[in-house]
């Protein structure tokens, strides 16, 4: 039924517009004088913290809260790409070529780093091309304002005011300049896209010179890596997985990282590796895992997974990521 008075239409139009713009365009609407107010608390709280004054306006110079990654925030892979375009558009055969290169430019550099840290090089190789395309794309956003936008927008400003803090902390203690220090959106940066708490977790002044340089320095951001995975508890003589063959009437239940049977009992159920053989011998404790797009609900192929590839997790927890990484570094190695 129309209603009988338009006016009363036309206010409610309005207001309905106004309420689509706030939740498309949060900050246009946003009142300059809350990021002003935002700011200014921050600063109070990182001058607390030991962060120079001079170390703080210099890095917040000419900010404003970037719309372009709130829309990336809310745009993951798992949730827009099938599982197989993922793996196409994350290691083409192009990045294992590269892949192999690098790894023989720099073997005498890995081989050490590998018997320090006990990662094999294969897996570091992997870690790098799925990251940064071996050293081509570190972001080229400013991690401080990447960081400070995501910390300003409120969905998950707890953790990354977190990690503004110590990136603050990284440029005061002069291990990177302001004008170097870029990565992506959610402020991951260097050669492994460590986010600001993993570098002040594991990263490593690897050839003494006082400074943790994860952009330019290899020797540092090899062994950072390779830190993160020893502490993480990567075990070296294990693989991550592999791709499975499941039998027919399967039960589905099993299909979690969180069950763990011996390769033997996967074995009396009817599990096998992809060409059809037995799975390995040797009894490490092992789960079933299925990669699947959280939007089509497309189920991908089958991997039985081991520790490594929990540990692969806890730098990234997407699926997606720790089976990409751990197919690189297979084919890096062969």
């Amino acid at each position: 039924m129309p209603l009988s008075n338009p006016g009363i239409y036309a206010k409610i139009t309005l207001v309905s517009l106004a309420l689509i713009i706030l939740i498309l365009s949060p900050y246009k609407v946003t009142a300059k004088e809350n990021i002003d107010t935002w700011l200014q608390e921050l600063r109070v709280e990182a001058l607390g913290k030991g962060i120079r004054k001079d170390t703080f306006e210099k890095a917040f110079k000419g900010f404003k809260p970037i719309a372009r990654i709130i829309e990336l925030d809310r745009r993951q892979p798992e949730f827009t790409l099938t599982f197989s375009k993922y793996l196409s558009k994350v290691i083409p055969n192009s990045r294992v070529k590269r892949g192999k290169e690098k790894y023989l430019e720099n073997k005498k550099l890995l081989d050490k780093i590998a018997k320090k840290y006990g990662v094999q090089p294969r897996f570091i190789m992997a870690f790098w091309g799925v990251e940064t395309s071996f050293g081509r794309h570190f972001g080229g956003f400013s991690v401080i304002h990447s960081l400070a936008t995501l910390a300003f927008d409120g969905r998950r400003s707890k953790f990354f005011r977190g990690e503004l803090f110590r990136a603050l902390r990284i440029l005061n203690q002069g291990h990177i300049s302001h004008d170097q220090m870029k990565g992506s959106w959610a402020g991951a940066m260097g050669n492994f896209q460590f986010m600001p708490s993993s570098f002040e977790n594991f990263a490593v002044d690897y050839d003494g010179d006082g400074k943790r340089d994860i952009w330019n320095n290899k020797g540092d951001a090899f062994a950072s890596a390779a830190n993160y995975l020893s502490k993480s508890g990567w075990k070296s003589d294990q693989t991550w997985g592999r791709a499975i063959k499941l039998p027919k009437n399967f039960d589905r239940s099993l299909v979690t990282k969180k069950e763990k049977k011996p390769n033997e009992e996967w074995q009396k159920l009817g599990v096998r590796r992809i060409d059809g053989g037995d799975l390995p011998q040797r009894n490490l404790q092992a789960s079933i895992v299925i990669a699947m797009n959280k939007k089509t609900e497309e189920l991908g192929q089958p991997f039985i997974v081991y520790s490594n590839y929990n540990v692969t997790l806890k730098w990234n927890r997407s699926t997606f990521f720790a089976i990409a990484v751990g197919l690189l570094a297979d084919r890096i190695g062969n």
